[in-house]
């Protein structure tokens, strides 16, 4: 399932947060909300999880470049473990140590920015 949201990596929360509103948290939680709605809810944790993260590129990027580089895999911030931790977290709010394998790629967006989620059959 694709989801278009793009990609965001989990953020450092502290109890502050709560009445601070920093503007770095409310967007992580806008983000989580998003993929709530589109995704919907599972209910129970898989034992594998595959994500495939397509990120937008940079606005300053010339049109030959991004064309060079849609596709291609994306090797800068955020970090991948990042990305999937706020994954995880968003689907599994519980907790997610049922989850035995996780396989996640981070790739330049060709279009639409987002991630791809499947859980395979074993």
């Amino acid at each position: 399932m694709f989801i278009t949201v793009t990609p965001m990596g989990a953020v450092r929360q502290t109890r502050a947060d709560a009445w601070k509103r920093r503007p770095v948290v409310l967007r992580y939680r806008a983000f989580k909300d998003a993929v709530r709605a589109q995704f919907g809810k599972i209910v129970d944790v898989p034992e594998t999880l595959c994500v495939d993260f397509y990120l937008p590129m940079p606005e300053s990027w010339s049109g030959k470049k991004k064309a060079l580089m849609g596709g291609k895999r994306h090797r800068q911030k955020p970090d991948i473990d990042n990305l999937a931790k706020a994954v995880m977290d968003t689907l599994w709010p519980g907790g997610d140590e049922g989850l035995a394998e996780l396989t996640a790629r981070k790739y330049w967006a060709k279009g639409d920015a987002g991630f791809e989620i499947w859980i395979p059959k074993l």
